[in-house]
């Protein structure tokens, strides 16, 4: 969404007893990865299932201004690659829109190249510092010139020669992980990643899949370490791109909280630093049901079977943050309708998402009747069962800061509130899920659009 874009505020009802079966797109990080490996690649990538949001489809633009050729035919996207090695140089700049995932991974690819190129982003992804990615890449030897902040537009070139180094990542971060091993694949001799969390894989399942030298071992500590041999040959594959668990989540939550709802959630995505909001929820007493579990490519695969449960508070540990960092927003929606006190830890980076998104649930919560505190890194809620006083009777609207997982928050509050809740904006879902509203209506919801 650019800044100045027309809003399109939305709104949320109580609704009567979710049912259906649906299909949800395909998972947003693995489909930045598979355009992105797909386009530094010798040969063909065929991508089933990717997901058709803006941010994705901004990172396919980014590939082509570098010389991918990419077409669709039907539901399959065709990649033919470059070469790994062998990008061209931008003639314009990459606009990422709202996607930091897209700007993030695409610094650490293309940055490295000699060469210089522009990075531009709407109003909110130029609102988030791009430190964590400059400046390891600065240590490779790449120039950079940013605004204040380290924050976009930036710009950056690549020496003649870049340097392979040994990163600690000083916070759980896959996007900067990823960087750097896609920044690796274009240095000569070996980059070494280590995390002292493990957080999400996808990049390094991808990698070898492709066909890169790389090992990964973790100690008895927990702590991992990525090893990546530069300039090898990436060869173009087929990918099925299983349904993304973060936009499972509100068709999930919803149907936890409206009485009577019944769902299936079929093909998403389980890898296991992807599920921690499942195993949260049923924690804390939610009837989900894992169906016919299986491989898809290298991730885990399954159906969900989800109906309305009585859900209690817990304490959610903060080593858990990095498996479900994006679906804090909609668990905290969960926790207004639990029983007792819910209380969130680790939520820093939330400080950094779309918006201050911590912030930014912790307001949208106050405003439609919820007891909750909010606290540097975490936050607490005081649910309230059976919805009543919840919503805001007076028609004020949610401040969503251009942030898609708030918008989609707090519909789904809505749909179990006593009064509707109701959104600034709801334009900017399409970034993530673009079928979010009509997924959401083929199931009963009572969702409308100003």
């Amino acid at each position: 969404m650019s800044q100045g874009s027309a809003l399109k505020p939305a709104s949320a009802r109580r609704s009567s007893g979710l049912s259906g079966t649906i299909r949800i797109p395909g998972d947003k990080s693995i489909s930045h990865r598979a355009l992105m490996l797909g386009g530094l690649a010798s040969g063909e990538t065929r991508i089933t299932g990717l997901l058709e949001g803006e941010d994705v489809l901004n990172t396919g633009k980014a590939m082509q201004a570098m010389g991918a050729v990419i077409r669709r035919e039907g539901g399959v996207w065709i990649i033919n690659g470059t070469g790994n090695g062998a990008l061209l140089a931008p003639e314009v700049p990459l606009d990422f829109g709202n996607s930091g995932t897209g700007a993030r991974l695409t610094m650490g690819l293309a940055g490295v190249y000699d060469f210089d190129t522009v990075f531009t982003g709407d109003a909110s992804l130029s609102r988030r510092p791009m430190s964590r990615v400059l400046d390891p890449l600065r240590r490779m030897g790449v120039q950079v010139k940013a605004a204040e902040g380290d924050r976009l537009p930036v710009m950056l070139r690549g020496p003649e020669t870049p340097a392979p180094i040994r990163y600690i990542l000083p916070v759980a971060s896959a996007q900067v992980k990823s960087a750097m091993l896609l920044a690796g694949l274009n240095i000569p001799g070996v980059t070494t990643v280590i995390e002292p969390a493990i957080t999400r894989d996808h990049t390094e399942k991808m990698l070898a899949g492709f066909g890169a030298e790389l090992s990964v071992e973790t100690d008895k500590g927990g702590r991992r370490t990525v090893r990546l041999q530069g300039r090898g040959r990436l060869t173009g594959q087929i990918v099925d791109v299983p349904g993304d668990p973060s936009s499972a989540a509100f068709p999930l939550v919803a149907a936890l909280l409206v009485p009577g709802s019944d769902i299936i959630v079929s093909n998403v995505l389980m890898n296991p630093m992807r599920t921690g909001l499942v195993l949260t929820l049923r924690e804390m007493g939610a009837g989900i049901e894992i169906l016919n579990p299986r491989l898809a490519g290298r991730e885990e695969v399954a159906d969900l079977h989800v109906r309305h449960s009585e859900l209690t508070g817990i304490s959610v540990p903060a080593e858990r943050a990095p498996s479900m960092i994006d679906e804090y927003p909609v668990l905290a929606v969960a926790a207004a309708f639990a029983k007792g006190r819910t209380v969130m830890n680790g939520l820093q980076e939330l400080r950094v998402k779309e918006s201050d998104r911590l912030s930014a649930v912790a307001d949208g919560l106050k405003l439609n009747g919820v007891d909750c505190e909010e606290g540097n890194d975490w936050l607490s809620v005081t649910g309230q069962p059976d919805g009543k006083g919840l919503g805001n009777a007076a028609g004020e609207h949610v401040t969503t800061h251009l942030d898609h997982r708030i918008a989609m928050s707090f519909l789904v509050m809505g749909l179990a509130s006593e009064h509707p809740v109701g959104i600034d904006d709801s334009s900017m879902i399409a970034t993530s899920f673009p079928q979010f509203m009509d997924l959401m209506e083929g199931l009963g919801a009572g969702i409308e659009q100003a």
